[in-house]
């Protein structure tokens, strides 16, 4: 096993800035108690689906194109005694309804923001879903534009485009400074902690200096520039 590929995501608890209690009340406002199936596009290892799933809800699909994340989220069902299915596919070639559904930073993997609501409409007829999505918390700089495409929207037109793809916002948050850098630090802790176990590995100096650039790239670029909505929705 590559033990730097290992290492790139050991730290994190979920790919998304997000502190433990604001995933709980996430969670709540999705009112799992009358659902019965979930889906999560773009799940990763699907932590916050694994989650739904020890509410109670009794048929989980998690869909990714990632194997080594659909492997950690198969590993953690089986530890926790949870039934939740992991599906190797692309999450706009995903097919079928439900009566929730997440799709927390993984927009891009369904056309973008807009293309994403309208695609989780047909997944969602009538029910609720959280969407994580990017959006600009300040008037971005080019800076900020180059790295994350011009497609990424304001809050407030990202919560419109959710009224005009026939949503109800029920609830609505936004990650905090502490969760962007809390999850910005632990993005990058598990290769910091690899890099201080292998020194002497060819590939340590090359690695490093990436690590440093994107370090680099938060604090003088998107650090409090860029957020991510949080917004339960229904239709």
């Amino acid at each position: 096993m590559d033990t730097l590929a290992a290492a790139r995501y050991s730290a994190l608890v979920w790919n998304t800035p997000l502190g433990q209690a604001h995933a709980d009340d996430l969670l709540d406002h999705l009112d799992l108690t009358s659902a019965n199936t979930i889906v999560d596009l773009g799940c990763g290892w699907g932590e916050l689906l694994l989650r739904a799933a020890a509410r109670g809800v009794t048929k989980a699909v998690g869909v990714d194109t990632d194997p080594a994340g659909l492997d950690r989220g198969r590993r953690a069902a089986l530890v926790r005694e949870l039934d939740v299915k992991f599906v190797e596919r692309e999450a706009a070639a995903w097919r079928g309804t439900a009566d929730r559904a997440l799709c927390v930073g993984s927009s891009h993997a369904l056309g973008g923001s807009r293309a994403m609501l309208s695609a989780l409409a047909e997944v969602v007829p009538s029910g609720r879903v959280l969407v994580g999505d990017g959006c600009w918390e300040t008037t971005p700089t080019q800076a900020a534009r180059d790295i994350f495409g011009d497609d990424v929207l304001p809050l407030a037109d990202l919560v419109a485009a959710c009224g005009e793809t026939g949503w109800q916002v029920l609830h609505m948050s936004t990650a905090d400074q502490h969760e962007w850098d809390d999850f910005e630090s632990r993005h990058r802790a598990g290769v910091r902690e690899w890099l201080l176990a292998n020194p002497d590995d060819p590939r340590a100096a090359e690695v490093k200096e990436r690590e440093d650039a994107r370090e680099r790239e938060y604090l003088t670029v998107y650090r409090g520039v860029l957020g991510l909505a949080y917004l339960v929705l229904a239709r």
